[in-house]
């Protein structure tokens, strides 16, 4: 099965609102996200609309070819705008106006209650629905009875790990993510990934055959700085066919 790779534009969003007006413009990076091989196009509207605006969202549902990942928090406010843009899919995650970034998952055990009408609204529009997770078996459990047909793996931890020379803790988040990805693709669900991930850790999640997608967003961008959009995405490409061929080789050895 080919590996999907969603690119997350919202840091292009991020760089035009520094100083204000329409450049750089986050729908032509999708746009040239997609010519050079993406899947797909992930792009997060927050409460305090620090990157994507409203009218980003609005843009890329209509001038984009490739399906919508429309990164969202579980709100009254955010699903009246879902419901009425309509993506071809919808990534719950948690948002805190003083993280940075996107800090960990949703607790979908603790939070159930909040979760569960948000998941059957979406679901009932016809709007494919995925949270946004860690790899803990309780939360895939949690994301399975809600009825949420796809989970996107939390990967920061395992990414921060290897990034600051943490060998073993690198190795027991990197276990939690593969034991975590069977266990939620014996159940059903579909399983993505994405959050910190590089050429490096992306070709190496890509060895694991049980997931379909990797939502890759800041690195693109940093990389796109030096080396052209179009250029960063086709080596991700490259890196992410490089694991999966891995994994393909090492299956048919057994």
């Amino acid at each position: 099965m080919t590996l999907r790779l969603g690119v997350n534009v919202d840091h292009v969003a991020t760089i035009r609102n520094a100083r204000g007006g329409r450049h750089p413009d986050p729908v032509r990076a999708a746009k040239l996200a997609i010519a050079a091989g993406c899947h797909g196009i992930t792009a997060h509207l927050r409460e305090d609309r620090r990157h994507i605006r409203d009218d980003d969202i609005a843009r890329l549902k209509a001038e984009i070819d490739k399906p919508l990942n429309f990164e969202m928090a579980a709100t009254d406010e955010m699903v009246a705008i879902a419901l009425k843009t309509h993506p071809h899919a919808v990534c719950l995650v948690p948002e805190k106006r003083t993280e940075r970034t996107t800090e960990g998952g949703l607790d979908a055990v603790k939070q159930r209650a909040q979760l569960a009408p948000v998941v059957h609204a979406l679901k009932h529009a016809g709007i494919r629905v995925s949270l946004f997770i860690g790899a803990q078996p309780e939360q895939i459990e949690a994301a399975a009875e809600l009825g949420a047909p796809v989970i996107e793996i939390h990967t920061g931890a395992w990414c921060d790990a290897l990034t600051q020379g943490h060998a073993a803790e690198a190795k027991t988040e990197w276990e939690l993510i593969r034991t975590g990805a069977q266990f939620a693709k014996g159940l059903g669900l579909e399983v993505h990934a994405g959050h910190g991930l590089d050429y490096a850790s992306a070709e190496t999640i890509a060895a694991l055959p049980q997931i379909t997608e990797l939502n890759i967003g800041h690195f693109l961008i940093g990389e796109a700085v030096f080396e052209g959009l179009s250029e960063t995405v086709k080596f991700m490409r490259a890196a992410m066919d490089r694991g999966r061929t891995k994994a393909r080789a090492a299956a048919a050895k057994q």
